[in-house]
């Protein structure tokens, strides 16, 4: 499959991205949770909590680009978090990848997130899913269709998906919009934001 068969609805492309292989420097992991984000008030997804809300600028300008691009992120200034490009030019959407499953290269992962995690534990979280796999700030803007890729991306078939809100977000924060495979360990626990409305209170 082509990076075309994520262009369009970002909560489409989210569920097309659960269970698709990503590689990455030396480690193949099969991603189990994601969340989409939308785009700016005049976009066919409006969406408060997205970093591309407030238009094109600098980094985020992968966003309103052609599907399949990585767009990396530092959140709080610390931890890499990377999102698949789902809209299209000049349309932004995005697919944060939250969690992932480490198929191969577990030791090499095991080496770059410390002796102490365990298995399940080596690409929770988007901050950990970026470490284990040795995804940096300068992958930002790559093809994760190219072969020439360092992180490369394989679409998989459809699998059985769960849905509830994201996780983390002030704005927007009870849209149903963050997806997971069923019993996998590897997902997240989910956390509400402590500056987002008593839940009912967003949209």
């Amino acid at each position: 499959m082509s990076a075309e068969v994520l262009a369009g609805d970002p909560l489409l492309a989210a569920r097309r991205l659960l269970g698709a292989q990503l590689s990455g420097r030396g480690v193949t992991a099969t991603i189990v949770e994601v969340e989409a984000y939308g785009g700016p008030p005049d976009g066919p997804w409006p969406d408060a909590a997205s970093h591309s809300y407030r238009g094109p600028g600098g980094r985020n300008a992968v966003m309103f680009g052609a599907p399949g691009r990585l767009y990396t992120y530092r959140s709080h200034g610390i931890h890499v978090c990377a999102n698949v490009v789902c809209g299209y030019d000049g349309v932004a959407g995005a697919v944060l990848l939250r969690a992932a499953a480490v198929d191969t290269g577990v030791d090499v992962a095991q080496g770059r997130r410390g002796p102490l995690v365990p298995m399940a534990g080596l690409a929770r979280g988007p901050g950990n899913l970026c470490s284990a796999l040795g995804i940096t700030m300068d992958d930002n803007g790559i093809d994760l269709f190219d072969a020439d890729s360092p992180v490369r991306l394989a679409l998989g078939s459809g699998c059985e998906v769960v849905d509830g809100p994201r996780v983390g977000v002030s704005k927007a924060a009870d849209r149903r919009w963050r997806f997971w495979l069923a019993d996998r360990v590897e997902v997240s626990a989910y956390r509400r934001s402590p500056r987002a409305p008593a839940p009912g209170g967003s949209d």
